[in-house]
């Protein structure tokens, strides 16, 4: 199914109303849609790698713009549904309890998920639902998403259709390797 609509795109990533399917696609992805925006930013980046920066840029904005629906999703669902759930199963204090500690790594949640294959929508919904502070909650998933989408848009640019296979196979793993280090180091600095 993947492949199909990864050829699908490729094959219509020269259409002039291509940069807005992109951005519906970024949108939706960040709160309910299974597929990530990468599998039409790469064909039309290099159907086009001009407008290489103008893509990412689209995919940035519209995915930070679905993660503000998807953390709606979480802040309203939880407070109809969820919450008198658990206050009724005598598990209110747990979830205090659990929204703390989410919400006091809360930053580096939202930028792994932004920037590894990680599902966003997950991360976006959970910010929500535990009251993460909405600034820390959008500056984080402004900064996780144009990484993301500018490092690929970077790489395309520079490198082309021989640098596309190394991203569809590693540059997630890529990603989390970097966030290891990145936070091995934050650790290193903190601790020793």
């Amino acid at each position: 199914m993947l492949r199909g609509l990864y050829d699908w795109t490729m094959s219509r990533a020269r259409h002039p109303k291509a940069l807005w399917f992109l951005a519906f696609v970024a949108f939706i992805e960040s709160s309910v849609f299974p597929i990530p925006p990468d599998i039409i930013l790469i064909p039309m980046i290099l159907a086009a790698p001009r407008r290489a920066w103008l893509y990412a840029a689209t995919a940035t904005l519209f995915s930070v713009l679905g993660g503000l629906l998807g953390y709606a999703i979480g802040y309203f669902f939880f407070e109809a549904i969820g919450q008198p759930l658990l206050e009724a199963m005598g598990k209110g204090d747990a979830m205090a309890a659990f929204n703390a500690r989410f919400n006091g790594v809360g930053f580096w949640a939202v930028l792994i998920a932004g920037i590894t294959p990680f599902p966003y929508k997950v991360i976006t919904i959970m910010s929500g639902w535990t009251a993460m502070p909405l600034m820390t909650f959008l500056v984080t998933s402004i900064i996780a998403r144009a990484l993301r989408f500018f490092i690929i848009a970077a790489l395309l640019r520079t490198f082309g259709a021989p640098i596309r296979d190394f991203i569809e196979r590693y540059l997630g793993l890529v990603f989390i390797g970097f966030v290891v280090v990145l936070v091995g180091g934050f650790y290193l600095v903190r601790y020793l």
